[in-house]
């Protein structure tokens, strides 16, 4: 028979979380196994890439409600998820007043959130019991209380070391898992420093990508947008404009690059909250002409295989997808010396590890982009190297 899997997620936005996702079901063998996908809020590109077999369950207006505004929350009528949110907002900023989150992305809002949520949300499966239920991004909390299955098993991808997080209020919430899957050692690494006891409750997999399905897509157009000329050297980076992602940190790379009169376009494919934040530095740096938004695009591959060297300047990352897309795709990658940079990728063989300093940054890349010899020597190298691995799938049997 069967074995029957539930997945919940919040969103199919474009992300790294959210095109692993894709990956993973689409090395799932469907003869063996019955997926059930909840999706809190049924919008985003990706939308488009879920496999024929993937049975996605209906949207529930409660569940899309965490995702909406407090205003939105209480004009659609949910006047107890508005208030629970704000009595999360509130216990989250009595903790912040008692805890130093100095040089730390504070992530620990959306648990207070979610946390505060879970008694006015309803059962997802209160009928039908799973084989194995899977929360693949946060709330975990929601498929802990609100799925019933034999096996439950949670998702890490991001490195915990860099967030956040109140340990003490997520500790029994990591605990009541099964398994909880680390996409790298170094994530698992960050991990066990915020929950040194969970240790023995890690299993790997890493992220799953398909060379033949990525190829294909950079295949299907070529974009205008990117510069031909043979002298310019064209950069890429994929991306949310977020914090952790670090395009303003970029812009300024750049802006040292073109006073070292580095001849470069780099191109972002991306969106985000920091938008309107990135643009007025590009503006403020005169870098229109040299660091160029190429907005939202559900496909990105096209513009990766059109620009010569990919550069990840975030300023933490669990795995980054995008890092082994740009390799499979023949491309040299530039990476910040973010804490999990070195697990990203053989240093030196696939690309380099740049100092998270702008302006010194800045130098080792104009080095690297006109050390031609060197490029070409890790492009043969990444040409000769297999880099999809559908085969991690494989592991899931295990844990069923």
């Amino acid at each position: 028979m069967k074995k029957n899997i539930f997945i919940s997620i919040q969103y199919l936005e474009i992300g790294g979380a959210e095109r692993s996702l894709i990956g993973f079901l689409n090395a799932i063998d469907y003869t063996k196994y019955n997926v059930d996908l909840f999706v809190y809020k049924h919008t985003g590109e990706f939308f488009s890439l879920l496999p024929e077999n993937v049975n996605l369950l209906p949207e529930s207006k409660r569940y899309k409600a965490l995702l909406s505004h407090i205003k939105d929350n209480i004009r659609s009528g949910f006047i107890d998820i508005a208030f629970a949110k704000v009595w999360g907002r509130i216990r989250w900023k009595l903790f912040n007043k008692t805890n130093d989150m100095e040089g730390k992305d504070d992530c620990s809002i959306f648990d207070y959130m979610f946390a505060s949520t879970l008694p006015f949300l309803p059962d997802i499966s209160s009928e039908k019991e799973y084989d194995l239920a899977i929360s693949y991004l946060i709330p975990h909390r929601v498929v802990l209380k609100k799925v019933k299955a034999k096996k439950k098993i949670a998702w890490i991808h991001t490195d915990y070391s860099s967030i956040g997080i109140n340990v003490k209020e997520e500790l029994p919430v990591w605990s009541a898992y099964d398994n909880i899957i680390t996409i790298s050692e170094s994530v698992s690494e960050g991990f066990c420093k915020c929950f040194p006891s969970l240790k023995k409750h890690l299993f790997p997999i890493e992220n799953i990508l398909s060379s033949v399905t990525i190829k294909q897509q950079a295949s299907l157009f070529k974009p205008a947008q990117i510069e031909t000329d043979a002298d310019i050297t064209r950069l890429c980076t994929i991306a949310r404009f977020s914090y952790p992602k670090g395009i303003d940190r970029a812009v300024k790379i750049a802006f040292y690059l073109k006073e070292m009169n580095v001849k470069f376009k780099w191109y972002i494919v991306g969106y985000g909250s920091d938008e309107n934040m990135i643009r007025n530095l590009i503006r403020e740096l005169g870098m229109s002409e040299e660091f160029i938004l190429l907005g939202k695009h559900d496909n990105p591959y096209p513009f990766l295989k059109a620009c010569d060297i990919y550069v990840q300047p975030s300023r933490y990352e669990g795995k980054a997808v995008t890092v082994r897309e740009a390799l499979i795709l023949g491309k040299p990658v530039v990476l910040t010396n973010f804490p999990t940079a070195k697990s990203h990728f053989e240093e030196g063989k696939d690309g380099i590890i740049v100092t998270n300093e702008e302006k010194q940054g800045a130098t080792e890349l104009g080095d690297f982009i006109n050390d031609i010899e060197k490029r070409e020597k890790i492009r043969t190298h990444i040409d000769n190297t297999e880099y999809s691995n559908e085969f991690e799938i494989e592991k899931l049997k295990q844990l069923i």
